[in-house]
């Protein structure tokens, strides 16, 4: 496996810019996850790396070579489709062969690595069927399957879970991420799911309006997100950002009604008076602390309670603004009375009014 440069790299349509100097580069054996909302440009990008279409400007590098102006055949790239794309009137142990046989490979070396990629993937049983007699979940296996036998540097994965139900949408991904632990391969994953984004990825690059606003960890992604599209789109429910004002002293902001809570720890304050967003995920409430300095009292009232099993979700009203919380089954909720909830502060993030980044030290 190789490791992946992207940069700078553009496209344009005429006149139309659909992504905007990209730069992006793993290592080998890295997951990287497209994620984005749809017409982001994160399929146009994995298109531009599969070479289905031409970049504008910049360079895509696959360890040390220069693949932008390579044919897609030549650059030894395995790419698995939304829609399978397997011929129906070949078995399936044809259509795995196939990149094989295009390739020139003999008979006995396409059948025993079929066999070896059908066993990885649990589908030996499947090997003389039609595509047309397999579920969803097999079509998918052996797409990848057909992917696997190439042994190729780089795998890329279009939305491949889309078409499935969401029970096997869980079991697929396990299996994706089992074959990545167990083959050590690279792999650059499209996806507008950002569940599939925290738990797949080693990587994210979070896409908007053809730029990538974020590109780090799922744990960077996460707890210190890049600016508010960030925040709200990585996480469910989303994260709240509540309206808020810097008060003369710079240490409080004032939310409204009376309200102030002191600046999160970490955040850097603009000056006085200035129109702030105070960022807290759901799960960061709670209706008892530890003791710890670092919570703050923020007065709610319950609107809406929604129990999930696991949790209960619950709208809140705080000083006229809307918010979410997520607390742990057996929490005791009683709508339409106002509760005092504790927030850890530590925890807590703010963003410009305006451009939405996050305001902290550079």
């Amino acid at each position: 496996m190789s490791r992946l440069s992207i940069n700078g790299v553009s496209k344009r349509f005429g006149a139309t810019e659909v992504l905007s100097q990209i730069d992006i580069e793993i290592g080998s054996g890295e997951f990287l996850v497209l994620v984005g909302p749809s017409g982001c440009g994160k399929s146009t990008l994995l298109n531009m790396i599969a070479g289905l279409l031409t970049i504008s400007e910049g360079e895509i590098r696959l360890g040390d070579e220069r693949i932008e102006n390579k044919e897609p055949k030549d650059r030894n790239i395995a790419m698995v489709f939304q829609s399978y794309a397997l011929y129906p009137s070949m078995t399936v142990g044809k259509n795995m062969a196939f990149p094989l046989r295009m390739a020139g490979v003999d008979k006995a070396q396409q059948d025993s690595k079929v066999a070896e990629v059908a066993e990885l993937l649990q589908i030996s049983h499947l090997l003389n069927r039609k595509p047309a007699a397999l579920s969803g979940g097999q079509r998918q296996r052996v797409a990848m399957g057909r992917a696997l036998v190439r042994d190729p540097q780089l795998f890329l994965f279009d939305e491949p879970l889309s078409n499935l139900d969401a029970k096997l949408r869980v079991d697929m991904r396990h299996e994706i991420k089992r074959l990545h632990k167990r083959l050590g391969t690279t792999i650059v994953y499209v996806t507008h799911d950002q569940v599939e984004a925290m738990t797949m990825a080693t990587k994210i690059a979070v896409m908007e309006g053809g730029v990538v606003q974020q590109f780090g960890t799922p744990e960077e992604i996460y707890d210190h997100p890049a600016n508010t599209f960030v925040a709200t789109f990585m996480g469910s429910p989303a994260m709240n950002l509540l309206e808020a004002t810097v008060a003369e002293d710079r240490k409080t902001l004032s939310v409204g009604d009376g309200v102030s809570v002191p600046v999160p720890k970490g955040a850097l304050a603009p000056p006085a008076g200035t129109p702030v967003k105070l960022g807290i995920r759901p799960e960061w409430f709670a209706t008892e602390a530890d003791g710890s300095a670092s919570f703050v009292d923020l007065p709610a009232r319950i609107e809406i309670t929604e129990p999930t099993g696991p949790d209960i979700y619950a709208e809140l009203m705080i000083a006229g603004q809307k918010a979410m919380a997520r607390l742990p089954a057996g929490t005791e909720m009683r709508t339409d009375i106002d509760t005092m909830f504790k927030v850890d502060m530590t925890k807590a993030l703010l963003f410009d009014a305006k451009d939405g980044r996050a305001l902290r030290p550079a």
